[in-house]
């Protein structure tokens, strides 16, 4: 596949909330900062770059958080890309502190997701959300609070839809009684496969599953790994198979893949065109 032929709308659209029309193959834009998730990039160009390239490849799906850089994704997706194309979809996560490089502190107290979202405004450039979500729910927070908040930002006309963050069925269904939970974004991948239930769940209830840390392979991708013969049979990376192994997992499945380098992106984009067949499907284990 030539870098002519990539784009993100060969994985299929998804309508978030019922009303947002995505590529299922979006953006997740953690990697565009520093090491340890903090401060600026090495590279503020190719930052740049990758996020305007990322568009250009059909990707409409751009996810990113308060607490990546902290501030700093946000930033950056903004100066490379407002004014919006009209279509795009930018979904940011506001509950967690940053006290330093790959130091993530939970706080869901209500001010504190409501100061973490006024920010979120101002560096994006936006005067409502699209898709704002809980990065966690906070232990020592009273959900109903937490819960409470969100749906206040939504009638105040600052998001439009809601999501949420690593949690279980249950979680799920009781944020549902305060507001339309659209998106779930859980840890799966093909060597972490924990949040099963939570896939299938949403994929009964049209909800989209955003798994993150979607190219872990583990040994799958070794020499002799079930994962390693596939890519071998489609000519293609382990990467883009273990994309499009997720997209074939489920119609709600929304891999965001992330990277700092343009050429790892055009890589990732490829993983879009490529079906497996049941028999691959099912092998890779």
């Amino acid at each position: 596949m030539t870098t002519e032929t990539l784009n993100a709308s060969q994985s299929g659209t998804f309508l978030l909330g019922g009303d947002l029309p995505v590529h299922r193959l979006g953006f997740g834009a953690m990697r565009i900062t520093g090491n340890g998730v903090w401060g600026p990039p090495k590279d503020h160009e190719e930052s740049l770059a990758v996020l305007r390239r990322a568009v250009e490849l059909g990707v409409n799906l751009i996810d990113t958080a308060e607490s990546y850089g902290p501030h700093v994704s946000e930033e950056l997706i903004a100066e490379a890309l407002h004014p919006y194309p009209k279509g795009l979809v930018i979904a940011t996560k506001g509950g967690l502190e940053r006290t330093g490089p790959n130091q993530w502190p939970v706080n869901g107290r209500p001010e504190r997701l409501r100061e973490g979202l006024e920010g979120s405004l101002r560096r994006l450039r936006l005067e409502r959300i699209d898709l704002w979500q809980l990065h966690r729910i906070d232990p020592d927070v009273p959900e109903d609070d937490q819960f409470g908040a969100i749906r206040e930002f939504q009638r105040e006309g600052k998001i439009l839809h809601a999501g949420l963050s690593e949690v279980t069925v249950e979680q799920i269904e009781r944020a549902r009684k305060f507001f339309e939970v659209v998106s779930v974004q859980n840890r799966y991948n093909l060597a972490d496969r924990e949040w099963e239930t939570v896939v299938d769940y949403c994929g009964r209830e049209n909800i989209g599953f955003i798994p993150w840390f979607p190219l872990q392979t583990g040994k799958l991708a070794g020499d002799s790994g079930s994962l390693t013969k596939v890519a071998k049979h489609h000519n293609a990376a382990p990467a883009q198979i273990a994309l499009a192994w997720l997209l074939k997992r489920s119609k709600v499945m929304l891999p965001i893949p992330g990277t700092s380098r343009v050429k790892h992106l055009e890589e990732n984009i490829g993983g879009a065109g490529i079906e497996l067949t049941e028999e691959e499907f099912g092998s890779i284990v």
